[in-house]
């Protein structure tokens, strides 16, 4: 059975990508503030977004199966002004995926030493040398994993941390479920009314609807070898992706909506959900959230380290390129980026959302550039896109707009 199910996951290759680009530790610190301070108000939220999340992917995997093309090197050779819009996509998606991993690498290294502390009580509440040098050891480690440069090696990587991670949570979940009727209540539409909505709402999108999840799927595609013959393959790929991407996130807004929502206690530091919890549900489900967040953190890591450098051999050539001195170099810079938070102390739940959010502006780009691919005959002849998946993309892009222009009124009122 454990074979079973790890040639289960390993069939989903591409899909983890997208599920480790996805969920992160800035989509742990959302979650946590939403489940703690408005219930499970925005569940509704959250299947709408993990739903358009499911039909772009199912855009992106199908144009990548029936062309064998990549995102930015279509959108640049084949679209008018193509090549500015790539360079938009991945000017956005760079900036955005590098502003939130100092924040990762940071709550990662301190979710370590917060572990360590469960098990060890004599550990000081607070070891600025200790949490620093786990978070050099991590990215060293990473880095050196980098180096290994075998598409299906990181595969190997990102199905065991996606696996930790949607244990962890999901097993956590099931010790503190609260009434089922609270969650069924979570799928009617409503907007809570409390402050700080609008960065929520934005937010949920920038965590679920994660831009380079898409782009980066037809190179993952191609890296694991897929052709036209898998188109079925690529839409159950999709299907569980967003499903996971779903399932994981409901899962821990569920623990914060069941456990800190009935108290008041609205969280300024995600990782003081610790001692919140322990008092109310024991070491072992503690345990069990740290090593979910810990997994997430480090399955948000690996990819983004990846992230620049297979943007730009895309806009290039086309290819999956994870040998070039330019993916070493690139890997490395972001490792030196990512202790930038560790050397300066732990973000505050704010500064997480807020890193979520950057992501949302360039999501239209993203929708709109595929929307014009799969509708191409001469590209997708057969399989161009109906009515069923050109509805869905035209929502999709539309629910994005609405989006950003929301992101940036909370943001102009936030600063």
């Amino acid at each position: 059975m454990p074979r079973r199910i790890w040639l289960l996951l390993l069939s989903l290759g591409p899909g983890l990508f997208g599920i480790g680009y996805t969920i992160g530790t800035g989509s742990v610190t959302t979650m946590v503030k939403s489940g703690s301070e408005v219930g499970l108000s925005l569940l509704w939220h959250l299947f709408l977004c993990a739903l358009f999340s499911w039909v772009v992917m199912e855009a992106y995997g199908r144009y990548a199966v029936v062309t064998g093309g990549t995102a930015m090197h279509s959108f640049r050779t084949q679209l008018p002004l193509g090549g500015l819009l790539a360079i938009l996509i991945i000017a956005g998606i760079v900036v955005a995926q590098w502003s939130s991993y100092a924040g990762i690498v940071g709550i990662c290294s301190s979710g370590i030493y917060e572990t360590a502390r469960l098990f060890f009580p004599t550990l000081g509440e607070q070891n600025y040398w200790a949490v620093l040098a786990i978070a050099v050891v991590i990215l060293i480690f990473l880095y050196l994993l980098i180096l290994v440069g075998r598409y299906s090696f990181f595969e190997k990587i990102l199905v065991v941390l996606v696996t930790m991670m949607g244990v962890s949570f999901l097993i956590t979940t099931v010790m503190v479920l609260p009434d089922p009727r609270e969650i069924a209540a979570g799928f009617i539409p409503r907007l809570p009314e409390v402050e700080g909505i609008g960065l929520l709402f934005a937010a949920f999108v920038g965590t679920t609807m994660a831009g380079p999840t898409f782009v980066v799927r037809p190179l993952t595609i191609k890296g694991h070898g897929w052709g036209k013959e898998n188109l079925r393959d690529q839409s159950r790929d999709a299907f569980v992706s967003a499903l996971l991407i779903f399932l994981i996130s409901a899962s821990i807004m569920i623990c914060a909506a069941a456990i800190l929502h009935p108290q008041g206690i609205v969280l300024t530091k995600v990782l003081d959900m610790v001692t919140t919890l322990e008092p109310l549900v024991g070491k072992f489900a503690v345990a069990l959230f740290l090593v979910g967040l810990i997994s997430a953190g480090l399955s948000s890591t690996f990819p983004i380290m990846m992230v620049a450098a297979l943007l730009i051999a895309d806009y290039r050539k086309g290819e999956l390129d994870t040998n070039s001195t330019l993916f070493k170099v690139l890997a490395a810079v972001a490792c030196c980026f990512g202790l930038t938070v560790p050397i300066l102390g732990a973000q505050p739940i704010v500064a997480q959302i807020v890193t979520q959010i950057v992501n949302v502006f360039v999501l239209p780009l993203v929708i709109l550039g595929i929307l014009l691919l799969v509708n191409r005959q001469d590209l997708m002849g057969s399989h161009r896109a109906g009515i069923i998946l050109n509805s869905g993309l035209v929502g999709a892009f539309l629910f994005a707009c609405l989006v950003s222009y929301s992101g940036a009124v909370a943001l102009s009122r936030l600063f």
